[in-house]
């Protein structure tokens, strides 16, 4: 079998340096729990009591180690339990990478069990929010969740349904006009994971007087 969409999406949070990724089970990211399995721990599955607590401590990682909290959770209500915790991290500015899953594409649209319109629901807490309809989107919104949660300090969220996540994955999209937005968002700072101009090193001498003042540093290298 080949890599699918699902592996993918694990592979590139690797690249992104993430370690671990904070969430609770559910029929709607069975997907994803099966990469996480394949993935050896790589990055690991923090498997918390609720969505709602996944979320808090997705940006508590962001608050103590000044990188990326990244939570997961299923379609429907299990999305919904998010936003308490996303929003703690909008409104204390922390890099938040939420991923979600939602029904397949076809069952959209026609009322299916805990469908959820999830784009207008995370519209608000989300500096950028955006479903998958292709594999071949899949790197670009990866990308796109990162680089807007650290250049925004903010929550972005990423929707996956259940049949583009058990696809086979496309790495890297084709290069032509209408499919590759390749110059769409570089103002939005880093063009690839290994080029992010924020360290978290320097930043870490900083933080216990930055707590102290209730206040969040960013230091560019």
């Amino acid at each position: 079998m080949g890599q699918q969409v699902a592996d993918y999406v694990l592979e590139r949070l690797r690249e992104w340096g993430i370690d671990r990724v904070f969430g609770y089970p559910g029929d709607g990211i069975n997907g994803m729990l099966g990469a996480f399995d394949r993935a050896k721990g790589h990055p690991e599955f923090i498997q918390t009591r609720h969505e709602e607590m996944a979320a808090f401590m997705a940006c508590a990682h962001a608050k103590f180690t000044g990188e990326v909290g990244v939570c997961i959770a299923t379609s429907g209500p299990g999305a919904i339990h998010l936003l308490n915790g996303l929003y703690d991290a909008k409104l204390d500015h922390q890099p938040v990478v939420a991923i979600i899953g939602q029904q397949k594409r076809q069952s959209q649209g026609t009322h299916y069990q805990q469908e959820v319109a999830l784009e207008n629901l995370f519209s608000d807490v989300s500096e950028f929010v955006q479903i998958c309809m292709d594999p071949g989107q899949m790197r670009h919104i990866v990308d796109r969740a990162f680089k807007t949660a650290l250049t925004t300090r903010g929550v972005a969220t990423i929707i996956v349904p259940e049949d583009v996540r058990e696809s086979d994955a496309v790495p890297s999209p084709p290069k032509e006009h209408g499919s590759s937005p390749l110059f769409s968002f570089r103002a939005l700072g880093p063009s690839s994971p290994g080029s992010s101009p924020w360290t978290t090193t320097t930043a870490m001498p900083l933080r216990s007087e930055a707590t102290a003042a209730g206040l969040s540093v960013i230091v560019r290298s």
